[in-house]
């Protein structure tokens, strides 16, 4: 049986062996809750909350789509989309490649803070003198644009 098979069979986890085996923390798992990433779970007369194998599965989906950089509305509609066995893949390829643009975007952005923080240091002494181009282009008056 595959590990995805058993993982739906098994349970209940308290909250921290939900987190443990899942790869989150506690907190994150109420977080995702809280969000309605994750459903409702039941509880013990106790109160205490009880996870299932799907519970945990959908955590690591969770976890991996973050690990990616999806922010949390792209997470709901892939999961959403993961949950829907009628989808359209096409979605879900959509949703990747608007996530693929917005990281090249920012990567380009990276790029150009480095590349001036980089110039910036190669003009900087580093030593003992008080004057700093780093600090100055920092403390520079220039009108957003």
């Amino acid at each position: 049986m595959s590990e995805t098979a058993t993982a739906v069979d098994d349970g209940p986890f308290n909250i921290g062996e939900a987190a443990r085996r899942s790869g989150v923390s506690a907190k994150m798992v109420r977080h995702y809750e809280s969000l309605g990433l994750l459903p409702a779970v039941e509880r013990t007369d106790a109160g205490y909350r009880q996870y299932s194998g799907r519970e945990v599965h959908t955590l690591r989906f969770i976890k991996r789509s973050r690990d990616l950089g999806f922010g949390m509305d792209e997470i709901a509609q892939l999961l959403k989309l993961w949950q829907n066995r009628r989808r359209s893949s096409a979605h879900v390829r959509d949703i990747a490649m608007r996530h693929i643009a917005d990281l090249d975007q920012r990567m380009q952005e990276m790029a150009a803070m480095r590349a001036t923080l980089q110039n910036l240091a190669s003009c900087c002494h580093g030593d003992q003198r008080p004057d700093c181009p780093i600090l100055d282009e920092l403390s520079a008056h220039k009108a957003a644009g």
